[in-house]
């Protein structure tokens, strides 16, 4: 299956890095967030992502261009006719398709916009700000047993994300934008799909959060995978701090790959 990652908005709330970059390219131990969201899906077998850029998607682009010069040792030649030699070439068995979905298109018309890239198979989508230790292959299981459209990954942390009325099988009931007086499981991302969503997606100006989510309750095809471990978004140079403090002590949760 193939792994879709948001990583287009503007990341407002995050304007200190976000006015030089894509928020899912600010860095957390010299990689970006999204290579961090990626190494975890490939510990699970997942090597063909999704890029659904926007805003700045050249950088996105120039920084996978240029992915060996990162993760390589480089001998530039001069001398030779400008050659370029990499040593012991470190990159990842990665095929990236990174996709310019619009400056000011929202999350669904993003989905929408990478339809032929995914076809009629099911795939995996998420954000490209948040990191989380999810069991893949768990959470994959559970969606197929369940028959449903969509499985999202619910966690419970106070954020300002779409919250969910779940029964007792795990089928989302309704979905609605967080309110202050709630303290109930949110959507953390890390969602399994079938081809089936994109008719929920009408164009540019659909948010998936919205209509489309609350649709797919009212239908019974929203699944919710409740997730008892790490997960953290980075909407705050706060919370971009706190990874980077995970990080540089060894003891990041969301790392489940080997060096």
């Amino acid at each position: 299956m193939k792994a879709v990652i948001l990583a287009g908005g503007f990341g407002t709330r995050i304007s200190e890095e976000s006015q030089f970059k894509p928020k899912p390219m600010i860095e957390i131990g010299e990689k970006p967030i999204l290579w961090h969201i990626m190494k975890g899906f490939s510990t699970y077998g997942v090597s063909d992502f999704i890029i659904c850029a926007g805003y700045k998607q050249h950088v996105i682009k120039e920084w996978f261009a240029d992915y060996f010069l990162h993760t390589s040792d480089i001998t530039f030649d001069f001398e030779h006719d400008n050659k370029i030699i990499v040593h012991d070439k470190h990159v990842e068995k990665w095929r990236v398709t990174v996709v310019d979905t619009g400056l000011r298109t929202m999350t669904g018309g993003r989905v929408k916009r990478i339809r032929k890239y995914v076809g009629d198979e099911p795939f995996y989508l998420t954000y490209g700000d948040a990191v989380a230790n999810v069991d893949i292959e768990a959470l994959t299981r559970f969606h197929r047993e369940s028959g449903r459209l969509v499985t999202l990954t619910s966690v419970s942390l106070a954020q300002q994300k779409g919250v969910l009325d779940v029964d007792g099988s795990g089928c989302v009931l309704s979905f609605r934008e967080k309110e202050d007086s709630d303290n109930a499981v949110i959507n953390g991302g890390f969602m399994v799909c079938e081809s089936g969503i994109f008719d929920y997606l009408k164009d540019d100006t659909t948010v998936l959060e919205q209509e489309p989510m609350r649709r797919l309750a009212q239908d019974g095809q929203l699944m919710s995978y409740y997730h008892d471990g790490f997960w953290q978004c980075m909407d705050t140079q706060r919370e971009r701090d706190k990874l980077i403090g995970l990080w540089e002590s060894g003891k990041a949760p969301w790392k489940t790959w080997e060096d």
